[in-house]
């Protein structure tokens, strides 16, 4: 313990540095832009300003506190898109389309922003206090996930997506098969066999996850305005100055803690990351509240959960980046690389070689959550007045920021032709009543599946007993049917307790 608090205060002692300090509100600031930009993503804002952090010359503890907080930042703004164009600014913001976007259609665009920063706050910081305090034992657990240990878990975040969304769970379902096949779509890695390429050059390396999710989500979400407009049933939206209130606070306050949890300890195994976390966190609230088909129609519970989970994980991931030198999710895999350019080797010897980079960096998170707040709350009004914008110059925009959004990342015209055919497809799903989280869930679990499935097998030599041979993951299997079994047994209930209300005798 007094090793911790010692390396702690050596952190904030470089933390605070004024260059350093002017730099973690500046990545801070930077990644809630870039975030708020849909479809671009913490991966995306940090790759792209890397060059710059580290062309200038930086000290290496001072460019990773940078890119550090634009990463952090990133996940804060991603949910100011999908809460106001239904448009998720990543992948841990899928999940927040779900309540945040019909919260701002209800006029509540200031509830939802200002409780979605404080649950990214909480779950940030819960997440740094046992990164601090816990890192190097966690981290030691995580790494001894095997692939079969990651196929169970996959399997628990596929079962949880039957009561995620929706009533139906036949459609959710199928939204997810959907996202398996988009995730199938080009060349096979292991037998350069080409899959659903159907001749196309442009596909051969796989869709961009990108690409998916503006399609899906901004190009649909553009249709459907224009649709509106063309039939003129375009309403306006109510604008108030709705904030978060105490009692709001006081009603997801166990939401928010279960979320930072489960998101948490998911950001810690390698290659899971902040979309997991938050599907898990969302399922797992609409599972324990009583009222859980609320979740999905502007809930703030609904909010809550993904957003708090999706910070935590971020945390969590830096957990085996720091301790271990394995990166726990995409963007920390560009921090490690960020490290190793400077010829910083994490692991367990940094904190002892390097300790002005290992418990800097840590005491940047702290620092870098407080800004986040300081800097988000203010602006909620700000957001907010988005939606003021007539809805006749706010289409274009959507369109203008999605295909920028693609172009600027993937520099791939073919690219614009796909999210165009996408959004067409997201839209004729909508007509049908299909959620569209499950098909990016769907896309995203997919090739973690399909990666840890192959790998697991290449191990046994094929034997698929391979899947239950160790206890991590036999608790996931036992969770999944749970799952899957507990929702139809509750529903029964319900249905003969309603039937026995209803009886002749009951009656008399």
């Amino acid at each position: 313990m007094d090793a911790i608090i010692t390396g702690l205060g050596q952190g904030f002692a470089t933390a605070l540095a004024p260059l350093n300090l002017f730099l973690v509100l500046a990545g801070c600031f930077c990644g809630t832009l870039i975030g708020a930009l849909p479809g671009i993503g913490p991966i995306n804002g940090v790759a792209i300003l890397l060059p710059i952090a580290y062309g200038f010359g930086l000290p290496p503890e001072s460019a990773i506190i940078l890119l550090a907080g634009i990463y952090y930042g990133a996940e804060y703004g991603g949910r100011i898109s999908s809460i106001l164009l239904n448009v998720p600014g990543d992948a841990g913001a899928v999940m927040t389309t779900l309540d945040g976007n019909p919260m701002a259609k209800k006029g509540e665009a200031g509830r939802a922003l200002s409780l979605s920063a404080i649950a990214s706050f909480v779950g940030g910081t819960f997440a740094v206090v046992l990164l601090t305090a816990f890192g190097p034992a966690l981290a030691s657990y995580a790494v001894t996930f095997s692939p079969s240990d990651y196929v169970a878990l996959m399997v628990f975040a596929f079962a949880s997506l039957a009561s995620l969304v929706g009533s139906n769970p036949v459609k959710t379902l199928f939204g997810a098969v959907i996202g398996l096949i988009l995730a199938s779509v080009g060349i096979d890695a292991n037998t350069g066999v080409e899959r659903y390429t159907f001749g196309v050059p442009d596909i051969l390396a796989g869709i961009d996850f990108l690409v998916v999710v503006i399609g899906l989500f901004g190009m649909a979400e553009l249709i459907t305005l224009v649709e509106h407009q063309a039939a003129g049933t375009l309403k306006a939206l109510k604008i108030d100055k709705s904030f978060v209130s105490m009692s709001d606070l006081m009603r997801v306050k166990w939401t928010i803690l279960r979320s930072a949890i489960i998101g948490f300890f998911i950001g810690i195994l390698p290659g899971t990351g902040a979309s997991v976390a938050s599907a898990v966190a969302y399922g797992t609230e609409k599972r324990v509240a009583k009222d859980g088909h609320l979740l999905g129609t502007g809930d703030i519970r609904g909010l809550a959960a993904p957003e708090a989970a999706n910070n935590a994980a971020a945390g969590g991931a830096m957990v085996p980046m720091l301790t271990l030198g394995i990166p726990g999710s995409g963007t920390t895999a560009i921090l490690l690389g960020a490290l190793l350019l400077f010829n910083v080797t994490p692991g367990p010897l940094m904190f002892t070689q390097r300790p002005e980079i290992a418990w800097g960096l840590i005491a940047s998170m702290y620092i870098g959550n407080i800004a986040l707040i300081i800097i988000n709350l203010p602006l909620v009004g700000l957001f907010a007045r988005m939606l003021t914008i007539p809805q006749q110059y706010l289409t274009p925009l959507i369109g203008v920021l999605a295909f920028i959004g693609v172009y600027s990342v993937v520099s791939n015209p073919h690219d614009l032709f796909m999210i165009t055919a996408l959004g067409v497809f997201g839209w004729i799903m909508r007509k049908l009543n299909y959620s569209l989280a499950p098909v990016i869930l769907g896309f995203v679990l997919g090739s973690l599946f399909e990666d840890n499935l192959r790998r697991a097998l290449s191990i046994s030599g094929g034997d698929w007993l391979i899947l239950v041979e160790s206890w991590n993951a036999v608790v996931l299997y036992v969770l999944a049917i749970l799952v899957v079994v507990l929702p139809i047994l509750a529903s029964r209930r319900r249905a003969s307790a309603l039937a026995e209300g209803d009886s002749p005798a009951t009656q008399a």
